[in-house]
């Protein structure tokens, strides 16, 4: 007779799904199993935290695969920091569930712990609760001292830029559970891709910047703001993908790709002295690199096409409006 798993207690879940699962990092002086974790950075660095939490039918919607959900909660965070130019370092994670089964934690541990692989994230440290499906994700980096980009450094006459085909991922959530939908616009959605390496090469080049989480002009406008700056913008510029267009639309495409969010794109500002040696480090890269606008000294948004204001119904999703 097959002998019986032990209940999936929190020591039990923890001890099977994740401790021992991170890749070896030095600086972790103690991970998992403490009270604690302790950590060192390397000499001549500093360090840099974000926070970010997802939790079911608000970030993602019911039926979301286990493998994704693990894989998000970690690629968005990891965002966070390729906008601020860091090398991640660690990770703490705090999981709520309803209920722990043996077969999705199985797959969300898969998912965290693949993405960890890729960047040599340790989890060192977290909790789990009975509660609402969700996890939250603290990740901490590093940068050599002084080495970082913050929004607040956009200056008038700066070009805007923006990697990547926003719009996509908010498609591809969009299409989840449609039959014959785009599997490349799921996969968006589903297991985006943080620009760490894209955010280090742009310290030293771009002036600002942040990631595209809320969606374009939401994150714009955040940034001009932080920058006291407006900008002066080309919606014909936007780089939409033909499978975006093709499954909505042109007219809808540029909606979604201004509103749409879980984007997860690098939005950057680059100062005209540094345009070459922008185009020499963008040069060999396989992600699109597109300019939008410039920068400009009085306060808010100017959309046009065509030479002709661009108007359109601001449809972002915030929390608490």
């Amino acid at each position: 007779m097959a002998a019986r798993r032990p209940a999936l207690d929190e020591a039990t879940l923890i001890g099977r799904y994740f401790a021992r699962r991170s890749p070896a990092n030095r600086g972790v002086i103690l991970g998992i199993g403490d009270d604690a974790a302790v950590t060192r950075l390397p000499r001549g660095h500093e360090l840099v935290t974000a926070t970010d939490a997802i939790f079911e039918g608000v970030h993602y919607p019911h039926g979301t695969p286990p493998r994704a959900i693990g894989h998000r909660c970690l690629a968005v965070n990891l965002s966070d920091l390729a906008a601020m130019g860091a090398t991640p370092l660690w990770a703490s994670l705090a999981l709520s569930l309803p209920r722990a089964t043996d077969a999705w934690l199985r797959e969300f541990s898969a998912g965290f712990f693949a993405l960890a692989r890729t960047w040599n994230v340790a989890l060192i440290g977290g909790d789990t609760v009975r509660g609402p499906a969700g996890a939250t994700v603290t990740v901490q980096g590093h940068v050599r001292r002084g080495r970082y980009l913050t929004r607040d450094a956009a200056r008038p006459g700066d070009g805007i830029w923006v990697t990547g085909r926003p719009g996509d991922a908010v498609a591809g959530r969009l299409q989840l559970g449609v039959r014959g939908a785009s599997l490349l616009l799921r996969q968006r959605f589903l297991y985006p891709v943080p620009r760490l390496r894209e955010g280090r090469a742009l310290v030293g080049i771009a002036s600002a910047m942040m990631d595209v989480s809320d969606g374009l002009h939401d994150d714009l406008g955040k940034l001009m703001s932080a920058s006291g700056c407006g900008a002066d913008l080309d919606a014909g510029r936007l780089p939409l993908s033909r499978r975006l267009v093709s499954a909505v639309g042109r007219e809808a495409a540029r909606h979604l790709a201004l509103c749409g969010g879980d984007d997860y794109e690098l939005l950057f500002t680059v100062p005209v002295r540094r345009e070459a040696q922008l185009a020499r480090t963008i040069s060999g890269w396989a992600l699109p690199v597109t300019r939008i606008g410039t920068v400009r000294r009085a306060a808010g948004l100017r959309w046009s096409m065509d030479d002709k204001p661009f108007r359109f119904r601001d449809r972002t999703f915030r929390h608490f409006a």
